[in-house]
């Protein structure tokens, strides 16, 4: 059975997942899900993990690590009783040798024992506070994918990872621009406060119409353009790494865990399937 956004919108978190995990849903995940703290994936061999820590270590705004699973097990039991990473994404990007090759809905026939997740924390958790603060957000309103666009931001590089900040952007009416620097400052592991706003070419963004990710979103009259750090800059840095393989999700797919969206620590005391 296929569902549609406008039908999950208003479903639980468990009938969100299983349309996922059953191939039932493979579009994006903004204003699903809703009170619980979306993730960005990396999926990497265990022989990158460490380098991959301190990247996000030393990013912490593009990069808010959220949970790392232990190797070779697809169970993200610290985030959720019941997250199989395999299947529970509605749609994964595949890099072999920083080169991205295909997008799927499952990684089953790709997950081996010497796998390790990382979960970054995802911009689409503190979406919710803003819409329940009347604040409009356009792609959620308009069913589409968050604009993405490479900054000329440098992050911190560790081991082979390094690259440009990834910045996703909003327009907000220009007098509510400081109110929600301070609802997202609440939400540190969602990306926290903006790392800018204004005029995009300070970024080194030469047209706000044509994304790198996502879909454009209009800035109207009286609206200024808010820029987040985005989890989509891990790619950019597995580009870089040139890894021979290494999964993400697919920009703006991501993972719904079982974590509430304003939890303080991301960790879930479980048992180890």
């Amino acid at each position: 059975m296929h569902h549609t956004y406008e039908t999950l919108k208003s479903g639980s978190l468990q009938e969100v997942r299983a349309a996922i995990r059953a191939g039932a849903y493979q579009s994006h995940t903004a204003g699903l899900g809703r009170g619980y703290l979306q993730a960005n994936l990396a999926i990497m061999p265990s022989t990158y993990a460490l380098d991959f820590m301190r990247y996000c270590q030393r990013n912490p705004k593009p990069c808010p690590l959220t949970g790392v699973s232990d190797t070779g097990n697809p169970m993200m039991f610290t985030m959720g009783r019941d997250i199989d990473i395999r299947t529970d994404v509605p749609a994964y990007n595949i890099y072999c040798d920083g080169k991205l090759e295909t997008s799927v809905s499952d990684i089953k026939d790709l997950w081996t024992d010497d796998m390790v997740v990382f979960a970054l924390g995802c911009s689409f958790t503190f979406e919710n506070a803003l819409q329940k603060a009347d604040v409009p957000v356009w792609h959620i309103d308009n069913n589409k994918t968050v604009p993405m666009f490479r900054s000329n931001i440098d992050t911190v590089p560790s081991g082979p990872f390094s690259g440009k900040m990834v910045v996703s952007m909003r327009a907000i009416p220009e007098d509510r621009v400081d109110e929600v620097i301070a609802i997202s400052r609440r939400f540190p592991l969602a990306h926290g406060a903006p790392v800018y706003w204004g005029d995009p070419a300070g970024l080194g963004i030469a047209d706000i119409a044509n994304p790198d990710w996502g879909d454009a979103a209009p800035v109207g009259a009286g609206e200024v353009p808010v820029f987040w750090a985005c989890g989509v800059t891990p790619q950019v840095a597995i580009e870089t790494a040139r890894l021979p393989i290494c999964i993400t999700h697919k920009p703006g797919h991501m993972l719904i865990t079982d974590v509430a969206e304003d939890a303080e620590n991301p960790v879930i005391t479980f048992t180890n399937p």
